[in-house]
């Protein structure tokens, strides 16, 4: 087994690295944090470097890259900053079931402006009555003729009141329960469309969150992605794929929250002496960067079985649940070490703690990771 990252993916590290602390500056974050808008400037920028989308393949405008080849580029971007860091990761949210299950003619159409940065796009699960229980739909489609008309609501949806397109799951054959469900694409402006912001987020609030509204949206048969009536299945397989992302942005939350602490135990004095000096600072740091290391190893395992085309719907559950407990882990003794001032917006370390929450509820919470990673292990 080889532990040892190739040069190339090194290099992509180095420029990961250097685009964000040239970009994400502290003072930046913060104004983007307080204002609750996306930062579409840093966003483009990210994206003319191929950092957007970087798993498509070229004729899309991506770089043909490996998923391990994401999620480094993912964790480099949440180490420096965690707002900023998540927005870029946030921004194609969606795209990938395109990318991965839709036709020639969708991928043409729609992934293009993502990776030029133009776009934003969002996946719509998630709904007020049923939150991840993607068994239970309210949310319908029901064919007419050439068209499916749509009908229902989502709510929580990462990117919605920016959005220039969404992939939505929808109850098509009520009868059939999850053998009745597929997935659409429906463009911002449609008639009967409609989002509306949420706002007032506890974390990563340059990523607008809001709720959708269908009434009466109708789409041509040509929106369907994928195969009609599995929906719940391609849905479940792009899980299995992006909750690996999330693990990533945890991984790069604790990174960066771990440095800072370790810098600031370097150079704070108390008792008349560096608090690094103390046995007590010293075992948290220890404690930090050994469960950092083991998750990292996790997460790449994981990447590395997709690259070798085996998605291992556990494993990816057990690298989120790891990672996301890591992070919140490691914040809340980041935080600890700085005492006072860690409660201080200026030091960065509460905006980080209230950015990670997030990571252990989205995309899956983590007691639902368990339940699908108990399910595999126990053979079922």
């Amino acid at each position: 087994m080889n532990f040892e990252l190739t040069e190339e993916q090194k290099e992509i590290r180095r420029a990961v690295r250097e685009f964000a602390e040239k970009e994400f500056k502290p003072e930046i974050a913060r104004e983007y944090d307080q204002k609750e808008e996306f930062p579409w400037e840093i966003y483009k920028k990210c994206a003319k470097l191929g950092f957007i989308g970087c798993s498509f393949e070229e004729e899309y405008g991506g770089q043909g890259l490996g998923f391990l080849e994401t999620v480094i580029i993912c964790e480099e971007l949440c180490r420096v900053d965690s707002t900023l860091g998540t927005a870029m990761l946030t921004g194609p949210f969606g795209s990938d079931l395109i990318h991965m299950f839709g036709t020639e003619e969708q991928k043409k159409k729609y992934l293009p402006p993502i990776t030029k940065g133009e776009w934003v796009s969002s996946a719509a699960f998630t709904e007020p009555e049923h939150g991840s229980d993607l068994t239970m739909l309210d949310t319908t489609a029901k064919p007419e003729g050439d068209y499916y008309v749509i009908n229902g609501t989502k709510t929580l949806i990462t990117n919605a009141p920016i959005a220039n397109y969404t992939v939505v799951l929808c109850q098509v054959k009520p009868e059939a329960g999850i053998r009745g469900q597929s997935l659409f694409i429906v463009e911002k402006g449609v008639e009967g469309f409609d989002a509306t912001k949420i706002e007032h987020k506890m974390g990563i609030r340059a990523s607008p969150l809001g709720e959708y509204s269908f009434n009466n949206v109708k789409v041509s048969k040509s929106a369907l992605v994928g195969v009609e009536n599995m929906g719940f299945y391609h849905s479940m397989e792009f899980f299995d794929v992006t909750r690996i992302g999330v693990a990533a942005q945890a991984l790069g939350m604790a990174q960066g929250a771990y440095e800072k602490a370790l810098k600031y135990a370097k150079e704070r004095t108390q008792f008349g002496k560096r608090i690094s000096d103390f046995q007590v600072i010293q075992h948290k740091l220890v404690d930090m960067a050994t469960m950092i290391e083991a998750s990292r190893l996790l997460v790449y395992k994981a990447a590395w079985y997709i690259d070798k085309g085996r998605i291992i719907p556990e494993l990816s559950c057990m690298a989120k649940n790891l990672a996301t407990e890591t992070a919140v882990k490691v914040i809340h003794d980041a935080l600890q070490i700085f005492g006072g001032y860690g409660y201080i917006a200026e030091y960065d370390l509460e905006r980080y703690y209230r950015d990670v929450r997030i990571t252990e509820i989205y995309e899956g919470t983590t007691e639902i990771q368990k339940n699908i990673a108990a399910r595999f292990l126990l053979g079922k």
